[in-house]
């Protein structure tokens, strides 16, 4: 597949990473092109770095590796989205962390599936630190990730990316779903900083 992952902070360099040695074409896009051409060059000659626009022009799926109140301006940066998968990592946090700034009558997702246009948004990865997104981190076990779309292709995709990648993806209903993955994932940002579990923690559904 080819990758846009906009964003080089923990996330974004985390999933760029581990997307290009999962065989991906991956380019990094951000708002500073010399820092994301500075970590494409370390993660290895197969990666580009440069601009969100260029790194949108290039790629199929582009993963929004940014805190939720950096996304609408980077959607601006990235101009036409129409065709592409989105795929929206955040969860919406207060600035002190103590909760979410929009949630259960919308979600960040469905936000920025309003500022996209014909683009297609999917929910994934919200409930993942990037403490875990190394395989040899979580070789002991399987890590789920909920995947929300309405687009039953869009989803197929991001379902393949996901397990491509090792993870374990899990089939979390529509994009609207997403009003609940990000609160789950508020709840493991507080029991990974806040309850003393730290941030090799993440929820999972399992069936008994």
């Amino acid at each position: 597949m080819n990758i846009a992952v906009i964003g080089a902070g923990n996330m974004g360099a985390g999933l760029a990473r581990l997307f290009a040695s999962s065989g991906h074409q991956v380019v990094i896009g951000a708002r500073q092109p010399e820092k994301a051409a500075a970590l494409a060059a370390e993660i290895g000659s197969q990666v580009q770095g440069g601009g969100i626009a260029a790194a949108v022009k290039l790629a199929d799926i582009v993963v929004l590796a940014l805190p939720y109140g950096a996304a609408a301006e980077a959607l601006k940066e990235a101009g036409d989205l129409s065709g592409k998968v989105v795929v929206d990592i955040s969860n919406p946090l207060k600035p002190d962390f103590s909760g979410l700034v929009i949630g259960h009558t919308t979600s960040a997702a469905e936000e920025i599936q309003a500022l996209v246009g014909k683009a297609v948004v999917v929910k994934a990865f919200n409930t993942v630190f990037a403490q875990l997104l190394p395989r040899e981190a979580r070789a002991a076990r399987p890590l789920q990730v909920f995947v929300a779309a309405d687009d039953a292709a869009a989803k197929a995709k991001v379902t393949e990316l996901a397990a491509s990648a090792g993870f374990e993806p899990v089939d979390a209903g529509p994009l609207g779903n997403a009003r609940y993955l990000e609160p789950i994932g508020m709840m493991n940002i507080a029991f990974g900083y806040f309850l003393g579990r730290g941030p090799t923690v993440a929820p999972a559904w399992a069936s008994f």
